[in-house]
């Protein structure tokens, strides 16, 4: 049996599992911010960005601070159930069950 079945592969990377770990915990966050707390690139976040966007597991809006446009990135509820699901696979992957 492979006990890595159920695992979501939107959330293999590194990027993408820190992403969804900050927006479950804040109700939005700049990209800005993500790119400070990750410690990524523009390019490299804003692919991982736009995968989750695909996924249908992150939403976005643009707005502007002053005269400086900004972009605020939220999870959504299917994003939330996806990433929920995805952490109870990895406990029970650690547990050995």
């Amino acid at each position: 049996m492979n006990l890595l079945q159920n695992f979501n592969k939107a959330f293999e990377s590194k990027a993408r599992l820190g992403i969804m770990s900050v927006l479950m915990v804040n109700d939005e966050v700049s990209f800005n911010m993500l790119k400070e707390i990750l410690a990524l690139t523009d390019g490299n976040l804003a692919t991982h960005l736009r995968a989750l966007e695909e996924a249908n597991y992150i939403t976005f809006r643009k707005e502007f601070i002053g005269r400086k446009p900004s972009t605020i990135y939220s999870v959504t509820d299917e994003g939330k159930q996806a990433f929920n699901d995805h952490l109870n696979e990895l406990e029970k992957f650690i547990k050995g069950t």
